[in-house]
């Protein structure tokens, strides 16, 4: 199978390696061009996973008509927020039957949009021929080829197995899913909740203010998912708590990261400089609350970050309000659409 990997960043470059080490074609794209050559030339990522051999089937560009030319398989790995621009400029270069894949783990600033609601936007592409991979896949581990999983989702059946089949190797394991809607829900509020949690431990809270961060952010999660149409069990599963707690408790998760840069005290602009990867949490937490709120959906955690994130709360008063919340029941009726 020819596959095009639509971004050589970290997450892309290891997908893509996962990829080729199943048996596929497969192409990167990206801007930069030194960059194309050492994948292409020295089977090596330098700027992103420096000292990682990548398979030699593995070729990159900087140019996207190659890349896309003839793919079956799109993959889209590039920041949320740039996703509607750099695809219309693709559009007319995707094959028509290629199978559209997001890897992307965000909501669109201003529209609120999930990721595969932007990719049938701008391509017309049916809900058969869009899928999302979304799971406890911190990209390092996994181009070290250590042992992960994932959840491959596709309204299609047989679209989402066929995906997640060709992606299976012996330290892949992907999951197949129909649950597009909690599968992308799932990927992009664990982002907001490791920022609040790696807030707290750059506070230094202990494992209890974690643990109480990470199962009330699952319940947030829940609840926005579910009144979107997704079914509560996505969230028991790899895209859902497995992505959670990985995210929240890893030093390779950017978000954790960036959040433990605010819980010690340093400014956003001072965190965004020493963070050399894009934070999907941080320019997608406004428009995650924004979707929340439109569904009449209460996400206190969320409404916290983006207050610290957007509107300068220092992390230590959004910890103050958390503990000042009114007390209530921990069980939530939540009901299937």
């Amino acid at each position: 199978m020819r596959v095009a990997v639509m971004g050589s960043g970290s997450w892309g470059t290891a997908y893509g390696l996962v990829l080729a080490d199943a048996g596929h074609e497969v192409t990167l794209w990206g801007r930069d061009e030194a960059l194309a050559r050492a994948i292409t030339e020295s089977h090596e990522n330098p700027r992103y996973h420096p000292g990682i051999q990548l398979p030699a089937s593995m070729q990159a560009t900087t140019d996207p008509r190659r890349a896309l030319r003839g793919a079956e398989v799109v993959v889209l790995s590039v920041p949320a927020q740039s996703l509607r621009t750099n695809l219309a400029l693709w559009r007319e270069d995707v094959p028509a039957d290629a199978v559209l894949v997001s890897l992307m783990k965000g909501i669109e600033q201003g529209t609120t949009r999930r990721m595969s609601e932007v990719i049938a936007e701008v391509t017309g592409a049916g809900p058969e021929r869009v899928a999302v991979v979304s799971g406890p896949n911190l990209a390092r581990e996994i181009a070290q080829r250590q042992p992960a999983a994932t959840t491959v989702a596709c309204s299609d059946e047989t679209v989402a197995e066929q995906l997640a089949e060709g992606a299976t190797s012996t330290y892949f394991r992907p999951y197949w899913s129909t649950d597009v809607v909690g599968t992308e829900i799932g990927g992009s509020v664990k982002n907001v909740v490791a920022l609040a949690n790696g807030m707290a431990v750059g506070m230094g809270f202990g494992e209890n203010a974690q643990s109480a961060l990470i199962t009330r952010g699952l319940a947030e999660m829940t609840r926005l998912g579910v009144a979107l149409g997704a079914s509560p069990l996505t969230f028991l599963g790899l895209a859902g708590i497995g992505d959670l707690v990985a995210t929240c408790q890893s030093p390779l998760s950017r978000n954790r990261s960036f959040g433990e840069h605010l819980g010690r005290g340093l400014s956003l602009a001072e965190a965004t400089e020493v963070t050399t990867q894009t934070c999907e949490g941080v320019k997608s937490c406004q428009s995650i609350l924004d979707l929340a709120t439109a569904h009449g959906v209460d996400m206190p955690i969320t409404g916290q970050v983006v207050e610290v994130v957007h509107h300068g709360l220092d992390p230590r008063e959004m910890l103050h309000n958390f503990m000042n919340r009114a007390t209530k029941a921990e069980a939530e009726t939540v009901e299937m659409s």
